[in-house]
């Protein structure tokens, strides 16, 4: 597949590294900066390069969106038309210094994303897990025995191209059902970074994720 990524950070690089490994066409963008963006893709190696929002999504068959919340709008807008395409997420939808969601119970990040681009196809996806495990889940990918993560969207083959790729990663895909779910998922992943964050720092650590 034609892959770009919209933020090319912790999840948006290391998933896009793993995906150009996996033999896809990779374009990062929205990075820090250039230089940045142009480094994982040398690292990447495979089809992988760097280019603009609007590059990276401009003949892609997936994107993932993977910025802060914060950033979203101005990510979007940079990208342009997003019609057609199968919109993957993992942004959470945090406030500012990411003590606490800003949207919860009633929608979701992934629910108002949707609504931001009306004609793309959004799936909640990879949103449950830590960029830290992204690389050993990847190298352990032929073992019998895989770790679950789960998904979500309102569009059949939308969630079938989801699927195929959190398997090129090395994780068991596990459908949630509609996109409304991301509303239980996106809390639960504030519930997984909290326990990391006081496994490594103690009881009074702040999440972020």
């Amino acid at each position: 597949m034609r892959i770009g990524i919209l933020g090319s950070g912790l999840m948006g690089g290391k998933l896009g590294t793993i995906w150009a490994r996996a033999g896809h066409e990779v374009v990062f963008s929205y990075s820090h900066s250039e230089a940045e963006a142009e480094e994982l893709a040398r690292e990447a190696k495979g089809k992988a390069r760097a280019g603009t929002p609007r590059e990276a999504v401009q003949e892609a068959d997936a994107v993932l969106v993977a910025v802060h919340w914060s950033r979203v709008d101005d990510v979007l807008k940079q990208a342009g038309d997003l019609s057609g395409k199968v919109v993957m997420s993992c942004s959470l939808p945090m406030n500012a210094d990411d003590t606490d969601l800003v949207i919860a119970h009633t929608s979701s990040g992934a629910e108002e994303l949707a609504k931001k681009v009306p004609k793309a196809r959004v799936v909640s996806a990879f949103g449950t897990v830590p960029s830290e495990v992204l690389f050993d889940v990847y190298e352990a990918r032929r073992k019998a025995t895989k770790p679950h993560i789960v998904y979500c969207g309102d569009d059949a083959s939308s969630k079938k191209t989801a699927a195929q790729l959190i398997r090129d990663v090395g994780f068991d895909p596990v459908d949630a059902g509609p996109l409304r779910i991301a509303r239980y998922t996106e809390p639960f992943t504030l519930l997984i970074a909290r326990l990391g964050v006081r496994g490594r720092q103690g009881a009074g650590a702040r999440v972020s994720v």
